[in-house]
């Protein structure tokens, strides 16, 4: 467990997750319509803040992961994924550069291991690492509120979510359109110890406190994946249609590159995200880890699950590519089938984006057909 925030000491506070933060204050649909018109902000000082200085840190990340990185200026938001060699990922890191220092924030559990990797793939360039999660805590927000942003040189640690679009060399499998167009989210990082300051201004009425599963609610509805929840020990970044904010497509070489660019340009991912309006009627909700089931056959599982102030419940899955798009497809919730319509967000036909042509087989004969 984490250092405990002073905003469990608001009224209602719930830290059902046991992580230091609170998960809602007692009303969390109401917390979700406040977070939603932008009148609310979320405590996330239970994650991790890391830096890299030194005048290698751009090209090196660069090299090292998904995303093109050697142009990013101060103040641009970024976000990149670390792959192991057969394009599976194992880190998503969010990414600020104030011109001196690569700010990376990351889930709390991925911090320790991410930061060793990372020293250990120095050798001799110039570049230095460090862990300021003891320094600064993340603030989640939807609007503009104003904050005592951290600007150590000069330029506000403000991370904007760039999921609200495609980025240059990504691609969108998700067809239609998009619900994360409307996603304006922003992590923003101040002093630990104005976090006390902060909770006096919610307690005067200036700011008002979501908990986190208003901000998780949202963000299933945008469909936006999240290391902690959409990541199992087989993901690649198509199934989650990562590589519309995370990837690349024309960069230099990386680890698990190759992969990326096969599945894409070639194949299909074996698995696809999809967004699951779930029955409501049973009063259960499947916890995430349900299994996902057509026809009394596992096809998948439920990776995050919330109950969304307007969609009512809802959550996002991870399935076989092959399971029928037009299936109502059941989750186990306390021992009761739930049924669960699903919201296509990776369709099966994803990938084999270059429709290579087939080639003739060399020496083969053409045959005209008779007439």
């Amino acid at each position: 467990m984490t250092e405990r925030s002073p905003f469990l000491d608001l009224a209602g506070a719930v830290d059902l997750a046991d992580v230091g933060v609170p998960s809602h204050y007692g009303n969390p649909l109401g917390e979700q319509r406040a977070l939603a018109e932008g009148a609310a902000i979320v405590d996330l000082s239970d994650r991790a803040v890391l830096t890299i200085q030194g005048p290698d840190r751009l090209s090196w990340l660069n090299s090292l992961t998904s995303q093109a990185l050697t142009g990013l200026q101060p103040g641009e938001s970024s976000e990149t994924l670390l792959l192991d060699v057969t394009g599976r990922v194992e880190h998503a890191v969010r990414l600020i550069d104030d011109g001196e220092t690569l700010w990376m924030l990351v889930d709390r559990p991925e911090a320790a291991g991410l930061l060793g990797w990372l020293d250990s793939m120095r050798f001799m360039l110039r570049v230095e690492l460090a862990d300021r999660s003891a320094d600064l805590a993340t603030i989640g927000t939807l609007a503009d509120p104003p904050l005592p942003i951290a600007a150590p040189n000069g330029v506000p640690l403000i991370w904007r979510d760039p999921w609200h679009a495609v980025t240059p060399g990504g691609h969108q499998y998700a067809q239609g359109e998009h619900p994360g167009a409307g996603w304006t989210w922003s992590e923003r990082l101040v002093p630990r110890d104005a976090l006390p300051s902060l909770v006096a201004r919610v307690l005067s009425g200036e700011l008002a406190s979501a908990g986190t599963l208003a901000a998780d609610a949202l963000r299933i509805a945008a469909w936006r994946p999240r290391f902690s929840t959409e990541v199992d020990e087989r993901t690649i970044p198509h199934e989650l249609d990562w590589l519309r904010t995370a990837v690349h497509l024309s960069k230099g070489c990386y680890r698990g590159q190759e992969t990326v660019a096969k599945v894409h340009n070639l194949g299909h991912p074996p698995r696809r995200l999809v967004m699951l309006h779930l029955d409501g009627s049973e009063g259960v909700h499947p916890q995430p880890g349900a299994a996902v089931s057509l026809d009394g056959q596992e096809v998948g599982a439920v990776t995050s699950v919330a109950l969304h102030y307007e969609l009512g419940p809802i959550a996002l899955a991870v399935v076989k590519r092959s399971t029928r798009p037009d299936a109502t497809l059941t989750v186990e919730a306390d021992g009761t089938n739930v049924a669960a319509a699903q919201e296509i967000v990776v369709p099966p036909e994803a990938g084999a984006e270059a429709h290579v042509p087939r080639l003739p087989r060399l020496g083969a004969v053409t045959r005209t057909p008779r007439a």
